[in-house]
């Protein structure tokens, strides 16, 4: 015993372009809140560096690539500030400026979301 069954769907042309659309606006959505996010994040950090000569401040960066948001710093030295060593106490700066921007990460999704919908017409 077999089944037939036959669907004609019509508009399936529509819902692809909009899916693209919609593909197309999410990526740029998210790709503008992270750039915004991640400068958010770099200005805290650079407010608690401790600073003796200002290297290690001036070396911290933001850079988005895609929907990676990395935020550090290049100074040789930087990860012995954040975290310490045996003969120096830790004065942690990239973390605390992460975790006061970590909450709005999940919003800036939402947003790109609803963004990225009414962009797309859905």
């Amino acid at each position: 015993m077999s089944i037939e069954i036959s669907c004609d769907v019509k508009g399936i042309e529509e819902f692809q372009r909009a899916m693209h659309n919609f593909d197309s606006a999410m990526q740029k959505q998210v790709h503008r809140q992270l750039v915004s996010w991640a400068a958010d994040v770099k200005a805290l950090a650079r407010q608690l560096v401790p600073v003796r000569t200002g290297h290690l401040r001036n070396s911290i960066y933001a850079k988005i690539s895609e929907w990676v948001a990395e935020v550090g710093a290049e100074a040789t030295y930087a990860l012995f500030v954040e975290f310490g060593t045996y003969r120096m106490r830790a004065q942690p700066y990239l973390y605390p400026a992460v975790q006061r921007y970590l909450p709005r990460l999940e919003q800036i999704i939402l947003d790109a979301l609803e963004a990225a919908k009414a962009e797309a017409g859905l």
